[in-house]
Parts: structure tokens; sequence; C-alpha cells
């Protein structure tokens, strides 16, 4: 039967994906991970070169692990030598043909938000790949898009702090986001996607766990 939370997401993720197919999202509910890691490697042409932002959603769910298994192209980032290889696979990720990536938050009206650091993981579900999947732990429905941004700001960035502990922000200090200015906020761009064009090109597959922060 799952936990009470899973059995929530269960009645509110079929919504919650029917509420992004009418913003020109494809979307997807699925309430076993297995299931949805499998949706997720069938949406990607063999042809394909792959790459992702950071998220711990899809390192959770093993999506890396199961591309490289099959022998799917990959760009990744963590694989390089310097820090000048690595700028450049991050670079080159901007023009791969799928680009994976987690979300902060998604409102019950199907908008979804990101805050990022460097905007290496936002600018390419924007424009520039082929198509983008974004993967979710209902963890990050939000009832409205106000709820949605407090959930990325105030939620997932502080949390996401804790994962680079040379960061020198006040969040990384006391766990609160304190609308720093600071030169090391991982909080620089924040992006709304309020609706997919072309129609399509963003796929976003729902899991009905907490996945991610």
């Amino acid at each position: 039967m799952g936990t009470f939370a899973e059995q929530r997401y269960s009645k509110l993720g079929p919504r919650l994906a029917k509420a992004l197919k009418a913003r020109f999202f494809d979307a997807w509910y699925f309430d076993d991970p297995a299931e949805a890691v499998n949706a997720i490697v069938s949406l990607i042409p063999r042809e394909h070169v792959v790459s992702w932002g950071g998220s711990l959603t899809l390192a959770e769910l093993g999506v890396q692990e199961r591309l490289a298994k099959e022998g799917f192209a990959l760009l990744d980032r963590d694989k390089a030598a310097t820090p000048e290889e690595r700028s450049e696979i991050m670079r080159k990720a901007l023009l791969c043909d799928t680009f994976l990536s987690g979300a902060n938050a998604i409102s019950e009206d199907g908008q979804i938000v990101n805050i990022d650091g460097f905007g290496n993981r936002v600018a390419p579900l924007l424009y520039g790949p082929r198509q983008a999947i974004i993967v979710a732990g209902m963890n990050k429905a939000a009832k409205t898009l106000p709820d949605a941004m407090a959930r990325a700001r105030t939620v997932a960035a502080p949390a996401n702090a804790q994962r680079f502990p040379a960061l020198k922000t006040p969040c990384s200090e006391t766990g609160s986001c304190a609308d720093c200015a600071s030169p090391d906020s991982i909080c620089s761009y924040f992006v709304t996607i309020r609706a997919c064009r072309p129609a399509g090109r963003i796929k976003v597959v729902l899991v009905g766990k907490d996945l991610g922060l």
C-alpha cells in the first residue's frame, strides 16, 4: 500500500501530469521508480549524446549508471581530469541531444521552478539540446507557483548548499535562506518554465517517491 505520503502521491501525481500536458509538456507519472527509469531510457534515441545537470534525483534512481551500462554516449563532467576539462564538458552539454535534469519544485498547475548557481543546469532546459527530460519525485510538488518558488528558495537551495562544504553562504551555516548576495551564492538564476515550446520538447517524468532535496 505504501506510506500515507505515497498514497497521496498516487492521487496527486496523475493530476500533476495532466496539468503539465495542458502546458504542452509530455508528462508521465509512475508509482514504481523502476518503471520510471525504464520510461526515461525509452525516451532517449540510441544515437543521442546525453548529458545532465547536478541532480540527486537522477543519482538516486541510478539513471546515469543505467545509461552507461546500456552504452549511450555520455558527457559526464564528473569524469573530467581537470577543472578546465570539466568546464568544457559542461559547455558541450549545452548542445547535447538529450539533457537530463531534476526540478526544485513543480506547482500543481504545471509550472516548473529551478534555481541554479552558474546557469549550466537551467540553460539547456530552455534551449539547445534536441530534448530535455526532467525527473522529479513527488516531494517537489507545491500547491501554487508562489509555493513552488518558496520551496525552491527556502527548502531546496539551503539543503543543496550542504552538498558543497567549501561554500561560504549564510544558508550553508544556518540552513536558512538569508536572501544573500554572496559570491558563492547558488541562487544566481531563478527559472520558471510555464509552458513548453515547441510542444513536447521538454518531457517530465514524475515518480511517486521522495527523491532529491
